[in-house]
């Protein structure tokens, strides 16, 4: 499927749906989740921690809450903090159960971050390359709009770079 590389704060997106890059405990803490956590609100990281844990690869959906979405997918590509890096398998199954998630609610409009490329020390080129090919590679029934985001012009440069052979530009 077509998706597009934006730069901003995922936490101000509007979307149907927002991933968020979670550990196996879904404790929302630091980074993407931790931003999500701070517009979203308390309520947000207490439905998620709820959830958990959950294996990895695998992801939870929850209410926005006060975030201008209608869910947030939990998405687990790295193990509980401290316990381990992201892996290719689990950047690929944590990507496709996400967009998989939205697909099945009936959302349009979906933006993920580089999950497994944070604080989960995962190579960022590489896992971008590696969700580049499993969006290209969804048949979705009602997404249509994804948006891969990064934060810093570093980030959206490597992202634009390492998926371009998986957009139309």
């Amino acid at each position: 499927m077509e998706f597009t590389v934006a730069r901003g704060d995922i936490a101000e997106q509007s979307a149907d749906s927002l991933v968020n890059a979670a550990g196996t405990s879904l404790r929302m803490g630091s980074g993407v989740a931790g931003a999500l956590r701070r517009v979203g609100g308390r309520g947000l990281n207490e439905e998620a921690t709820a959830k958990g844990p959950v294996e990895l690869g695998d992801v939870a959906v929850t209410d926005a809450y006060a975030l201008d979405a209608n869910y947030v997918i939990h998405a687990a590509a790295m193990p509980h903090y401290g316990d381990g890096q992201a892996t290719a398998e689990s950047i690929r199954d944590a990507t496709g159960n996400a967009l998989a998630a939205a697909d099945e609610r009936g959302c349009r409009s979906l933006v993920i971050p580089a999950l497994g490329c944070g604080v989960a020390g995962f190579d960022l080129e590489v896992g971008a390359r590696l969700i580049g090919e499993v969006i290209d590679d969804f048949e979705p029934s009602s997404l249509s709009d994804v948006r891969f985001i990064a934060y810093s012009e570093d980030e959206f440069e490597t992202l634009r770079t390492a998926t371009a052979a998986f957009r139309d530009e």
